[in-house]
């Protein structure tokens, strides 16, 4: 049995008002499935990642300078960026702040290249096309967005991969750290977020992501990659769903 001392009080949510998060992003294979459960969070126990929200991603060219096919490009990335200024940076500000506030883990991790050449990549970095970006190490574009900056004391790992657990000691980490919970945002949702979130499950660890604290290209590969990563690797819901789970910092 576990005693008071090991489990937050309960926070059980009347019917009206739970969240739908409980039977959302349903994919084809869970359209029938139960309810989730409620997750039980506890101090010290969920740790905060957030996944390569770097000035590569949210620095924007004067269109001036461009010429009128890549003008055209950045244009289709318009509704990308509205979402990352109005909803995602800000709902992951929030969430670093009562994370901290808590006394709860925060970490990073970022994708930059420890060779000059990028040749450190794998394989999905260095494939032609929009997923072949070099960012140096020490770069303006490799570094976490300022609005989000990481602190002195918090973990920061670097990858050459999609995934923050394959290219890094960060499954090591959070073992260490005694991190049974991790809640996953940033970018992409259809890329590193997705592959993350796959290696956090397989390595047997309960995985959260935000909703609206992740972005894809385009909502429509937003929305399908949560329908497919949601209740067999993870559980998605929205910051505000998450917050009634949250453990507050014991009261010394």
């Amino acid at each position: 049995m576990t005693s008071s001392s090991d489990q937050p009080a309960s926070r059980e949510i009347p019917a009206p008002e739970r969240p739908s998060w409980k039977t959302g992003w349903r994919s084809f294979y869970y359209e029938g499935a139960p309810e989730a459960p409620d997750p039980v969070l506890l101090p010290g126990k969920v740790a905060l990642l957030v996944i390569d929200v770097q000035n590569a991603y949210l620095d924007r060219p004067d269109p001036a300078t461009l010429a009128p096919a890549e003008r055209a490009r950045q244009e289709a990335w318009q509704p990308f960026h509205r979402r990352m200024d109005e909803v995602v940076v800000p709902t992951i500000a929030r969430l670093i702040e009562r994370f901290r506030a808590d006394g709860n883990h925060v970490m990073f991790a970022r994708i930059a290249a420890r060779l000059p050449d990028g040749a450190d990549r794998s394989l999905s970095q260095k494939k032609p096309g929009w997923n072949n970006i070099l960012l140096p190490r020490d770069a303006h574009e490799s570094q976490v967005v300022p609005a989000l900056a990481p602190r002195a004391d918090e973990i920061v790992v670097t990858k050459t991969t999609d995934s923050a657990l394959t290219g890094t000691n960060l499954r090591l980490l959070l073992t260490n750290i005694g991190i049974t919970h991790v809640v996953a945002v940033g970018v992409f949702t259809d890329q590193c977020v997705s592959s993350t979130v796959r290696s956090l499950a397989d390595e047997s660890f309960e995985v959260i992501v935000i909703e609206d604290a992740c972005a894809a290209g385009t909502m429509d590969l937003h929305d399908q990659e949560l329908r497919i990563i949601n209740r067999i690797y993870c559980e998605v819901m929205r910051a505000d769903d998450l917050i009634r789970y949250l453990p507050e910092r014991p009261v010394a």
